[in-house]
């Protein structure tokens, strides 16, 4: 026992002697190392979870308190070291010393023409989406930074040595592991992730000037085109209608006003919004990519790329989505239904106009029934296309008019809008379908552009106390479709609020047109907005 007890003792001195070695004193700590080619000095970050950073860690072993993780020699303490490798992991996850550098011998190879970060961040070698790095001279992403990583063997495979992290926006040269700290790359950092202040949202619809691309070509702010992907034009004009709302465009401009929402959609619709609006982009036009993408998960492939969908019940779904990712758990309120909703008094009737239910019904947008187009037509009017004035198809809602309705069962029923709301949505019922085939109704419908004044059309609800009821509306969103049913194109007209211009975009194409030719073609969607009170 006594043995034991004396052996005990030793081993407790020497584990002692090995603790007092890997924590010296501040006197025995060897100089500060000094940077040939450093301005700045050391740089303490968090970790930043990079898994290959953390590797060498547990390659290398202890750091002491002044050293670095760039290559930098320690010539005192490398056997303790070697020693104790766990007290190294945690000083190196607690915090990292890097070392700052504002020249970089390598920055005249940042190639500003093949930067396109409107793909999803995933790894071009691994397909992971974790601490991703875009290579700032061949544009391709590759994870990590550490010795072992994807964008480290590029680095040394291609001769690519910049690099900037997809979350963080910080650039670093590889291999040799410094960050680069030079004002040139703002603009870099600005494309990445557009930002926006509050004075800037303010002045957007005030501006005229033009922007310019690398590429020379010029283009406006907030009238870019987008990418058809693969028969996601009906995305494209859902996306450029919505970018005309005002109130939810300085919404998603601004990414604190969402920042409680954890739904991918909601980030990315945030970040095209940004970069639809962008003033500094490389290029006129905008990728979706990563917003389709993250429509295809949230809607369980009932939208994705390669397969047409009517806007309508795209953009039906994408405003309830939105609204149910946005409200607060407390009252059921977001920026869709403070633009959008409205409501609607139905009441529903048998046989001889006995009422059988009245209830509320809050709506988004209202649906509108077109005339069904003669069956036949003599020899002088067989090119002429029937027309129906938006006054005859608004009637639907004047609480009088019976509407037949098959779902979900047979009934007749009599709509009233018993509240307007901020941004009006019209949906023309184009399209029918049945079993065998789908059929489109030509007519067209003739509509004001300015100056829509809902009381010539409908009985107003009551105004609330001494406020007046606003009725008059502008369109600001136009779309069409062009074409057979189940084929065909979309695009939009909208208005450009700073220039009371009228727009053509048909997803790359964007083109000035004259208001007269919005009215020509066969209209499927339209958001109008409320005038102001004078």
């Amino acid at each position: 026992m006594k043995f034991r007890r004396e052996e005990e003792k030793i081993e407790d001195e020497d584990v002692a002697k090995r603790l007092k070695l890997v924590q010296p004193s501040t006197a025995s700590l060897p100089p500060r190392p000094e940077f040939n080619n450093a301005i700045l000095p050391l740089a303490i970050y968090e970790d930043d979870g990079d898994e290959d950073d953390v590797k060498m860690y547990l390659d290398n072993g202890v750091e002491d308190q002044e050293g670095n993780e760039n290559g930098i020699d320690h010539q005192e303490g490398e056997e303790e070291e070697d020693e104790d490798d766990e007290i190294g992991v945690a000083q190196g996850q607690r915090n990292r010393m890097i070392e700052l550098r504002r020249d970089c011998p390598y920055l005249d190879t940042v190639n500003r023409q093949v930067l396109d970060f409107d793909f999803e961040r995933f790894c071009s070698v691994s397909l992971s989406n974790l601490n991703v790095y875009a290579c700032l001279v061949c544009g391709k992403y590759f994870q990590g930074r550490g010795q072992k990583s994807h964008a480290y063997t590029h680095s040394l495979e291609a001769g690519h040595h910049v690099y900037i992290n997809m979350q963080t926006e910080k650039v670093y040269c590889l291999p040799d592991g410094y960050e680069i700290n030079d004002p040139s790359l703002e603009d870099i950092r600005h494309v990445l992730n557009p930002r926006f202040s509050w004075e800037q949202v303010d002045q957007l619809d005030k501006i005229r000037q033009w922007s310019r691309a690398l590429d020379g070509s010029d283009y406006l702010p907030g009238m870019v085109g987008l990418n058809n992907i693969k028969e996601t034009d009906f995305v494209n004009v859902t996306i450029q209608s919505l970018m005309r709302v005002t109130p939810l465009r300085n919404f998603f401009l601004i990414p604190e006003n969402y920042a409680h929402s954890k739904s991918p959609l909601v980030q990315c619709f945030g970040e095209l919004t940004r970069k639809i609006w962008h003033a500094r982009n490389f290029k006129g036009q905008v990728s979706p990519h990563e917003f389709l993408q993250a429509v295809m998960i949230a809607s369980t492939k009932r939208f994705k790329i390669g397969s047409q969908a009517d806007p309508v019940e795209f953009m039906s779904w994408l405003l309830n989505k939105l609204h149910e990712k946005l409200k607060s758990s407390k009252r059921n309120h977001s920026i869709i239904h403070e633009c959008f909703q409205g409501e609607l008094e139905v009441v529903r009737t048998e046989g001889t106009n006995v009422v059988t239910e009245t209830s509320r019904m809050p709506t988004l947008m209202l649906g509108l029934d077109l005339p069904p187009p003669p069956l036949f037509q003599d020899v002088m009017e067989k090119n002429i296309i029937p027309q129906v004035p938006l006054f005859n198809i608004l009637k639907k809602f004047d609480g009088e008019s019976v509407t037949e309705v098959v779902r979900p069962c047979i009934a007749r029923m009599r709509y009233r809008v018993i509240k307007l709301p901020r941004y009006l949505i019209l949906h023309m019922r184009r399209f029918t379908r049945n079993n065998f085939f789908v059929e489109k109704n030509p007519t067209l419908v003739n509509f004001p552009v300015k100056n829509l004044e809902l009381k010539d059309y409908i009985p107003l609800p009551a105004p609330k106390g001494k406020e007046k009821v606003r009725s008059k509306y502008d369109l600001i969103a136009n779309i069409v479709h062009d074409g057979k049913p189940g084929e065909g194109s979309y695009r939009v007209f909208v208005q450009r609020k700073s220039e009371e211009l009228r727009y053509e975009m048909q997803d790359l194409h964007v083109s000035e047109t004259l208001p007269q030719m919005v009215a020509l073609s066969e209209t499927y969607v339209q958001i109008y907005e409320q005038q102001e009170q004078h």
